[in-house]
C-alpha cells in the first residue's frame, strides 16, 4: 500500500472534521505550534497540511489573528462517509491492506453493480494507533479493477484518482455480527465473536450501487457516529 505523507494525512483528518461538523464554519484553529503538538508533527509539516485546506478554499488566514475554517461552500465529500470514531471522539482513519483479489461475486453477497466479478479488498482499520475494525470491500468489475499497489489510505480517493470513479452517496446498515473466519490471528477478537457490524452500499452516477462493503468493528474501541446539520 502507498502511504500518504504526514501532511496529507493531517489535511485529510481536518477535512473530515469539517465535513462531519466537528470544525464549524468560522471556527478559529488553535495556534500552529499547539496543533503541531496535537498531531505529533513539526510546525513545517502542519503548515503544508494547512496549505492544502487553503488551496481547497476551506481555510482563511488572517494576518495577526490566526487561521479560520471557511466551510460555507463545502459540498458533501467522501470524508463525511467514514462514521467510526474513537469513544472520546475523532481519530485519524488509517488502513492496512491484507489482500486484493478479482473474484466472481459469491452467492452470499447482496446484488450490486452489473458485472459477475468484483475486486475484493480486505483491510485492517485503525483510528490513530488504535486498531478498531476489519473490513471487506467489493468493487464491481464494470467500475474498474485495482491492484494492491494502487490503493492508498483513502479508498474513495483511490477510486477517483486511479479509476475516475466518484463516490457521491452511501447507505449504511448497522447491526451486530460474528467476526468472519478470515479474522487475523493477532486481531483483538476471534472469529465467531459478536461485534458491531456495518453493511454499506455506495453509488456513483449509475442507478446501481457500484460497491458493497462490510465492516466488523470493536464496540469497546469505536463508535458509529452520524451527524445531521
Amino acid at each position: 500500500m502507498t502511504l500518504q505523507p504526514a501532511y496529507a494525512r493531517i489535511a485529510d483528518a481536518l477535512i473530515r472534521d469539517i465535513a462531519a461538523g466537528r470544525l464549524l464554519d468560522g471556527a478559529r484553529l488553535p495556534p500552529e505550534r499547539d496543533m503541531a503538538g496535537q498531531f505529533d508533527t513539526s510546525v513545517g509539516t502542519l503548515r503544508k497540511a494547512l496549505a492544502i485546506l487553503e488551496d481547497q478554499a476551506l481555510l482563511r488566514r488572517v494576518q495577526g489573528s490566526g487561521n479560520y475554517i471557511d466551510a460555507a461552500g463545502m459540498r458533501d465529500t467522501v470524508y463525511a462517509m467514514f462514521r467510526l470514531e474513537l469513544p472520546q471522539g475523532g481519530g485519524l482513519p488509517r488502513a492496512t491492506v491484507l489482500s486484493v483479489d478479482t473474484l466472481n461475486k459469491p452467492s452470499d453477497l447482496p446484488a450490486f453493480g452489473t458485472a459477475r466479478q468484483a475486486t475484493r479488498i480486505r483491510r485492517r482499520r485503525r483510528l490513530d494507533a488504535t486498531e478498531i475494525a476489519i473490513e471487506e470491500i467489493w468493487l464491481d468489475a464494470d467500475s474498474g479493477r485495482l491492484t494492491q499497489g494502487q490503493i492508498t489510505a483513502s479508498l474513495y480517493e483511490t477510486y477517483r484518482d486511479v479509476l475516475g470513479l466518484w463516490i457521491d452517496r452511501a447507505e449504511d446498515r448497522v447491526t451486530l455480527a460474528a467476526l468472519p473466519a478470515w479474522t487475523p490471528a493477532d486481531f483483538n477478537g476471534n472469529a465467531g465473536d459478536t461485534v458491531g457490524y456495518i453493511e454499506r452500499f455506495t453509488w456513483s452516477e449509475a442507478a446501481e450501487p457500484v460497491e458493497f462493503s462490510r465492516t466488523w468493528y470493536l464496540p469497546d474501541r469505536a463508535v458509529y457516529v452520524q451527524r445531521l446539520r
